[in-house]
């Protein structure tokens, strides 16, 4: 991206949002707009493809408070008549121009055809943008880990003109304003003057004359691609993976950008979670907690495990069966943790009537809450 676009293009506008919008309202911003105007769900549609450009590149600047500061900073200073070229290392020197990515770009059209202009330029490989995608896991696959296939949109070089924005048969021509160099400085009276981004080529130090009519003469088009991705053990509802190198890949050389996986999980009918542990809770009867006993409880995989109560088990006890959670990354498990909850009886035949009544008359003597009321009525 030339000078020119970082002070002429308003990137919160193309998002919809406020100058002071947060990073989460951008973020949401962005999902919404991408998914209104993907290339995949809006086949021949010119119209839709060149706001899902102006969309992404609005994003890969505002979702960055590094770059996003810059940006302000370069809108600023051109509104009041000024211009600061941003600091090198920062991702949008000159070199935007002669770079396409993926092999492409006006560096591999023109060559060396800029090494004299009165601006110098130097062709710096450039990391590529990280991108973000979203998946949905069962509760299962989440805690085991499991490799899923995903479709992504980066922006590339157009493989209409290979990056250059001139239609086929035409090239581009050096900027006769600028020479080349994008900017151009003006007398302010005396000893001052001002350096501005040039009003003929508005920064870019060419002209395109004939369009290229997949691009319209930006010289960007988007890639789609499908990659396998591994979304490790252990995750959690809502938790946001960063997968190194496999975000879009770099330009003239340099390294790929990470991709951004949100993971959905749905909860699950039975077991919860609680960090590294599954919560399970089982229902009791009252024999079997005032007696003892052991009963057959569940684990996530559909293997049954032996319990035992021991007598006289409160109700709401928590017991530990060591193993049974989620994946650790370290490939360890956590523990299923298994809750009971004593059921009271709301029929009952005959004999169990009479066995309840005989224990009623056995255990007449104690009286549970004699304590509170001793307290009570102090």
């Amino acid at each position: 991206m030339s000078p020119a676009d970082w002070a002429t293009k308003d990137f919160y506008q193309v998002l919809g949002v406020s100058k002071n919008a947060s990073a989460d309202e951008i973020k949401k911003a962005y999902r919404k707009l991408a998914r209104d105007n993907h290339p995949d769900s809006k086949h021949g549609d010119s119209a839709s493809e060149e706001r899902f450009k102006s969309i992404s590149e609005a994003y890969s600047v505002l979702s960055s408070p590094e770059r996003r500061k810059e940006y302000d900073e370069q809108r600023s200073l051109f509104g009041s008549g000024g211009f600061r070229p941003p600091r090198p290392g920062q991702g949008r020197d000159f070199s935007d121009l002669f770079g396409g990515g993926d092999g492409g770009g006006f560096s591999d059209v023109f060559g060396g055809l800029f090494n004299n202009a009165r601006t110098s330029r130097s062709v710096q490989p450039r990391r590529g943008q990280d991108v973000e995608s979203e998946t949905s896991l069962t509760f299962e696959q989440a805690l085991e880990g499991i490799t899923v296939s995903l479709q992504l949109s980066s922006d590339t070089a157009c493989a209409n003109c290979s990056g250059t924005g001139a239609k086929a048969g035409t090239m581009p021509r050096v900027c006769a304003t600028c020479e080349g160099s994008g900017m151009q400085t003006s007398s302010q009276g005396g000893v001052f003057a001002m350096t501005e981004p040039c009003r003929q080529c508005l920064g870019r130090g060419l002209v395109v004359e004939h369009p290229c009519q997949v691009c319209h003469g930006s010289g960007r088009g988007i890639s789609t691609r499908t990659i396998q991705a591994r979304i490790p053990a252990g995750v959690r509802d809502g938790q946001r993976i960063r997968l190194r190198g496999k975000g879009a890949p770099g330009e003239r050389g340099g390294p790929p950008g990470d991709l951004y996986v949100t993971v959905h999980v749905p909860p699950h009918p039975l077991f919860g979670r609680s960090n590294d542990n599954l919560t399970l809770t089982v229902p009791v009867r009252f024999d079997e907690a005032t007696l003892g006993a052991e009963i057959k409880v569940p684990t996530v995989t559909g293997q049954m495990v032996t319990l035992k109560i021991p007598p006289g088990t409160p109700n709401g006890r928590t017991f530990r069966v060591k193993g049974k959670g989620a994946t650790r990354r370290d490939g360890t498990k956590g523990d299923l943790l298994v809750t009971v909850e004593l059921q009271t009886p709301t029929q009952l035949d005959d004999a169990a009537r009479s066995a309840i009544e005989a224990l009623r008359s056995a255990s007449a003597h104690h009286d549970p809450r004699a304590e509170l009321l001793n307290r009570g009525r102090r």
